[in-house]
């Protein structure tokens, strides 16, 4: 629970007016003394990139065995959509409520059991018959619930981790991991299909890589302060705990927070959209230039995720890499560099992926080289939108209570 609380008046503290009673802000604390040596703090963040690394490959190792999954469970196109309709509608309703728990309780519990959760439903969907395909879809919901819990929390560790410009760079390396991810869960559906004829496979490997991370991640990974990086080296804010809806409220009035939020989600449904059907688009493509035999069974023979798995790596990287050092260089002349590179970074990427699907009949290196170059501007654009909500520039004003309070939500999706 939150209460109101004044500044002192000017009889000072003592007075009438600074008095602690109700409704009074409390003088800043510092909390008990935390520190963690470098090494521990280095050790940590490699355990959760490792992780964020396998929360990518489940977002899109469906993807990568998709034609393999309609043909298994006999779904049209259509009902595939649904599964990533399923997926990211669970996550998305799930994501507010791991923020407050992740918040308000223990974060490495909350980040243990989101990797069971989703990986024991992973493994629980590769036993599924054919004729249970709802449950399937099930499944996928759960393992969105799942994946919510760590792309919420994670961060918020790393952040709590280290301080201004270390925090940046370990950031930046963190979200690294999320084309490199996604881009390998592509190949691991693919290479495993190839390697055992059985696409069900790929999502029984996953959990015994799921189940070293739980491991590090309980052994390694500490649990730190909110805060307490600052604490270590700056005044740390002490006060009362705002509530849920009054985080809500104040974030809402946030002008840079909501405007770059809106932006991610639109990015987010164009790199969603594209990633999920990028593989079967360049198999159609195949298809119609004659290079591929149409797939009436499974498994369905194609390279196409496996090079578009590969490529998204290459492309993931270079398109990070690009962006922050463009945002970098630009910043020494423009404040602004951020948005502007975001922004026309993402406006150049819409028509690459318009020739590509335009062109796709005509000429079959259109299919392969728009989208990635849509994908790769894309991924530039999203290096600049990911940050720490505490060195955001903020516009709603004094928080909830008129106490100098952190944001403990981060601006990413």
């Amino acid at each position: 629970m939150s209460a109101e609380c004044r500044e002192p008046g000017p009889e000072g503290p003592g007075g009438p007016s600074g008095a602690s009673g109700s409704g009074q802000c409390p003088p800043p604390t510092m909390p008990a003394s935390w520190s963690l040596p470098r090494w521990r703090a280095y050790m940590a963040t490699a355990v959760l990139c490792y992780a964020n690394l396998l929360n990518y490959m489940n977002w899109f190792i469906i993807a990568g065995v998709l034609l393999d999954v309609q043909k298994f469970f006999q779904i049209s196109d259509s009902s595939a959509g649904l599964l990533q309709t399923v997926f990211i509608g669970c996550l998305l309703l799930s994501a507010p409520v791991f923020g407050y728990l992740g918040d308000r309780h223990s974060r490495k519990a909350t980040l243990s059991f989101g990797i069971l959760l989703w990986s024991g439903a992973g493994l629980s969907s590769s036993f599924i018959p054919p004729q249970y395909s709802w449950l399937f879809f099930l499944s996928r919901g759960v393992v969105g619930i799942g994946t919510a819990s760590y792309s919420t929390i994670a961060p918020t560790i790393l952040g709590d981790l280290f301080v201004r410009d270390q925090r940046t760079r370990v950031l930046a390396i963190f979200y690294i991991f999320i084309p490199v991810g996604s881009g390998l869960g592509y190949v691991l559906g693919s290479a495993v299909k190839e390697l055992t004829g059985n696409w069900r496979w790929a999502l029984r490997i996953m959990p015994c890589l799921e189940a070293v991370a739980l491991v590090l991640l309980i052994v390694l990974v500490p649990d730190p302060p909110r805060g307490a990086a600052e604490a270590q080296g700056e005044l740390a804010v002490g006060g009362l705990r705002s509530s849920w809806c009054e985080d809500i409220r104040y974030l809402g009035r946030n002008r840079s927070f909501v405007w770059s939020t809106l932006g991610v989600t639109a990015m987010a449904f164009v790199t969603g959209a594209l990633g999920f059907w990028a593989p079967k688009f360049l198999f159609e493509a195949r298809v119609v230039h004659g290079l591929q035999l149409p797939c009436f069974h499974q498994p369905c023979n194609s390279d196409d995720s496996l090079i578009f798995g590969a490529l998204t790596v290459v492309t993931g990287i270079i398109g990070v890499i690009l962006g922050a050092e463009a945002s970098r260089r630009y910043k020494k002349v423009n404040s602004q560099a951020a948005p502007l590179i975001c922004a026309s970074s993402l406006l150049a990427a819409a028509p690459c992926l318009y020739l590509a699907l335009i062109l796709a009949p005509t000429t079959l290196l259109a299919s392969y080289g728009a989208p990635l170059v849509a994908l790769c501007f894309a991924v530039s654009g999203g290096a600049q939108m990911p940050g720490d909500s505490r060195g955001a520039p903020d516009h709603s004003g004094p928080h909830p209570g008129r106490c100098r309070q952190p944001l403990s939500h981060w601006t990413y999706l």
